[in-house]
């Protein structure tokens, strides 16, 4: 009997060329896009095919047609809410900046959407993030970068459980973009062209304005201070501001002015130099190990502190119960707290922590 999987389909062509794929290999595949933020009569038809509109549920449905499996478009509106939209709104009141792409991940596309799977009788569930799920010698499972590590997707995955990984596929790792888009198109599916989403689904780059509306509250100005204290300025709110920004500020300085700090006790704002952004260390909570069981002892990793960020070689070591220290050998820039920092050991993914 055919095993069965579950395919989170958005529309675009890396899910499904991941839904035609686990087709290939022999899987019983259902295609599945999951209803989690536009309401369908408000939905808008995104030009840049969001993850999660209208447009997104159209495409799905055509491409699980053309690849005659079944599909169905479930509603985690609720789950989505509560994970993601009020989680994002609430860091950003508390100062710091959220990273709602992995919220989603690991709340409703993993943990709501495989235990629906698992109710219906499905074996796994699969996506087509650019990541590899792999079992290791010692019986833990973790994610390897993808073959092209130009779009690999690990960074935003570090935070799924064990059990999560082992119920689920990501055939897309394996290839490179342009082999999926070449994919797409010799089996002729209608969105082989179809650019890629961009930036989160549920807001545009407006955040604060985004923030206000839906929670009706009317975030207070307070201070843009320098690295002395000395008040440099008045800032809209907390929520219009993060670790590294340059832009915006509204700010007439005899050099270019950074956002080092945002002080929610305070309400204020600490405008210094790029230099001022600099740190060799920091302090992660809400750990995930995913290649390992425990760290008993200082590790030598690959640490990455955003999702375009590169990487910089550092130790990490527990520093609590739930805390982890994060000791760069050369110190990094805008290291913003609410962000994830997402540890590697060559290709494979340590675990990871949300910065402090």
């Amino acid at each position: 009997m055919k095993e069965k999987v579950v395919v989170g389909m958005s529309g675009g062509v890396d899910s499904s060329v991941a839904a035609y794929l686990l087709k290939e290999q022999g899987y019983d595949v259902i295609g599945v896009t999951m209803q989690i933020w536009q309401d369908e009569e408000e939905a808008a038809l995104e030009e840049n095919g969001g993850c999660c509109g209208l447009s997104a549920v159209d495409d799905a449905r055509r491409v699980a047609a053309s690849l005659d499996i079944p599909y169905y478009v479930m509603n985690f509106k609720k789950e989505f809410k509560e994970n993601v939209i009020d989680y994002f709104i609430n860091e950003y009141l508390e100062a710091r900046t959220p990273n709602p792409c992995i919220a989603c991940n690991r709340y409703v596309k993993w943990e709501s959407l495989l235990k629906r799977s698992l109710d219906i009788g499905a074996d796994y569930i699969a996506t087509g993030h650019y990541a590899r799920v792999v079992k290791l010698d010692n019986g833990r499972y973790t994610l390897k970068r993808s073959a092209t590590l130009k779009k690999d997707q690990t960074y935003a995955l570090y935070n799924l459980t064990q059990n999560q990984l082992s119920k689920t596929l990501m055939p897309v790792g394996e290839y490179t973009k342009d082999e999926i888009r070449g994919i797409a198109e010799k089996i002729d599916l209608y969105v082989a062209n179809k650019p890629d989403s961009q930036d989160i689904c549920f807001v545009e780059d407006d955040y604060g304005k985004f923030i206000e509306e839906e929670t009706g509250y009317k975030v207070p100005k307070g201070n843009f201070i320098d690295m002395d204290g000395n008040i440099l300025g008045q800032h809209k709110g907390i929520v219009y501001y993060t670790v590294g920004q340059r832009r915006g500020l509204g700010l007439s300085l005899k050099q270019r002015g950074f956002v080092v700090e945002v002080r929610k006790d305070t309400n204020e704002v600490v405008i210094g130099t790029n230099d001022d952004l600099m740190k060799s260390s920091l302090y992660g909570k809400d750990v995930n190990l995913m290649s390992i069981e425990k760290l008993d002892q200082p590790m030598k990793v690959m640490a990455k502190v955003r999702y375009n960020h590169s990487g910089a070689m550092a130790t990490i070591e527990m520093a609590g119960e739930d805390r982890i220290k994060v000791t760069f050998d050369q110190p990094q820039r805008a290291i913003t707290p609410g962000q994830a920092v997402v540890f590697y050991d060559e290709d494979y993914v340590v675990g990871g922590a949300t910065i402090l």
